[in-house]
């Protein structure tokens, strides 16, 4: 699993195999969902539209917003609203502003009733109107005005003038008086053009069309919570919980130094491989055994099996299977002649504790002797503690055979068995390896291949590869 891609197939075995646990977390997450919600107060949001007319540039409406905000504008809100204990810098938090399309300004308020929402962001609006107008308006300068109108009534008593001028010329008479008349004319449209430009040009008037902004109605009573809302926070605990739980498991599979190659099994305990035995999958073989509320517990959670095995691969009929455990014991034998050896497991492993069994009462049986009159090894076997691993000093047992699934135990698991062989004067002399397969069909007596036939050559054998 360390060096594996996480697949989806990893996520569902998971899910499928740590269900209960999973079930659990949701639930707990849920109620931490719900106790936040209790914690938090219920939040109501609602928004007003501010128009503003007139030409307005995109940073302009940017300011405009911000100023919506500032604490010009909530400071005499929080005044006008006349709430005891908030201050501006508290509805500062509550008040938002965004420019939306068209020249207006959008202006949320949240609070913690829907009327109180309302209330806040009419309020807003106003109050942004209004200190809008005073700020564009503020820039005008009464000496500038009173200029631009004397200039005004200048224009006009000149504009007077030149037509009185025009008047009194010789109407037409003389080729002097039309040509006076002509330049007249001239003159008095030049001086139409200029005030015209002059008037198109002033930024008061400019300013009085940008400041006539206009709030487009009251706002919405909202009804219903703002996000994060009970219901989302109860959703959003338990898919955390989950998602945190997927991923725990992920990393410490990732992190899991269990060996599961079999070169790797075989160096840590110094020993050669002597072949593979299968033992059908079943409740025995998957869940270890013990006692006492934590063992209780854990499998009620469904924590006692392992999620990161592989699913159980098809297998053959029983002959098969028995197949490969008395070609173990014939390669004990080949090894070992007529010797006794005990047979190690690591206390625990339930599939090696069946499996080492099972190869005990094959060897007992041997039904196929040596034809030099030796037989099969007699196996006993113990059951070794993998914290603090202790064997029977060495006594009538020549060696010491370990047997164990795959993917069980440390490489310092597996080194402190190894050495307490070594400490009794056992001296280990192979490893087995079991592990779990489908049951397939049980071939009946008149239906069993003959003894002859299962000592027949297999792929395994023509390879080189231990069965």
């Amino acid at each position: 699993m360390s060096d594996d891609t996480i697949r989806l197939v990893t996520i569902g075995r998971i899910v499928r195999r740590r269900r209960r646990l999973l079930t659990l977390l949701v639930v707990v997450g849920a109620l931490v969902g719900y106790g936040t919600s209790m914690l938090l107060p219920p939040r109501y949001t609602t928004s007003a539209s501010v128009l503003l007319p007139g030409a307005w540039e995109e940073r302009e409406l940017r300011t405009q917003a911000e100023i919506a905000t500032s604490s010009m504008v909530i400071d005499r809100v929080a005044a006008a609203l006349g709430r005891p204990g908030v201050s501006g810098v508290e509805l500062r938090e509550r008040v938002t502003a965004e420019v939306a399309d068209g020249n207006i300004i959008t202006v949320s308020g949240t609070a913690d009733t829907p009327e109180q929402a309302q209330r806040l962001a009419d309020r807003v609006a106003q109050e942004f109107v209004t200190f809008a107008a005073q700020i564009l308006g503020s820039d005008t300068d009464p000496d500038a005005a009173a200029r631009q109108e004397a200039l005004r009534q200048l224009v006009v008593k000149t504009n007077r003038r030149i037509t009185e001028l025009a008047d009194a010329a010789d109407p037409g008479r003389t080729v002097e008086s039309v040509q006076t008349r002509t330049d007249l004319e001239k003159l008095r449209t030049a001086l139409r053009e200029a005030v015209d430009k002059l008037d198109q040009a002033d930024p008061a008037s400019d300013r009085a069309v940008k400041a006539d902004m206009v709030v487009m109605g009251p706002a919405a009573r909202p009804t219903g919570e703002a996000p994060p809302t009970r219901t989302q926070l109860i959703v959003g605990g338990a898919l955390l919980f989950l998602l945190v739980a997927v991923v725990g498991h992920l990393v410490a599979a990732r992190m899991s130094r269990r060996l599961r190659t079999e070169p790797e099994i075989a160096a840590a305990l110094g020993a050669t491989l002597l072949g593979t035995v299968d033992v059908p999958a079943g409740r025995p073989a998957h869940r270890p055994a013990g006692r006492g509320p934590r063992a209780l517990a854990r499998r009620l959670l469904g924590v006692d099996v392992r999620w990161d095995q592989p699913a159980p691969r098809k297998s053959g009929d029983e002959a098969s299977r028995q197949t490969r455990y008395r070609r173990v014991c014939a390669r004990l034998r080949d090894r070992l002649p007529a010797s006794r050896l005990l047979v190690v497991v690591p206390d625990g492993d339930e599939i090696a504790r069946l499996a080492a069994e099972r190869l005990a009462a094959e060897a007992a049986s041997d039904p196929s002797p040596d034809p030099s009159g030796t037989g099969y090894p007699t196996l006993r076997v113990v059951e070794v503690p993998v914290a603090q691993p202790m064997l029977p000093d060495r006594a009538e047992e020549f060696g010491a055979l370990v047997v164990l699934s795959a993917g069980s135990w440390t490489a310092g698991e597996l080194a402190g068995i190894a050495e307490a062989c070594a400490d009794s004067g056992h001296e280990v002399v192979g490893v087995v390896l079991a592990g779990t397969v489908l049951a397939g069909p049980t071939r009946t007596a008149g239906r069993s291949r003959p003894a002859a036939a299962s000592a027949l050559p297999t792929a395994d054998d023509a390879t080189g590869v231990p069965g």
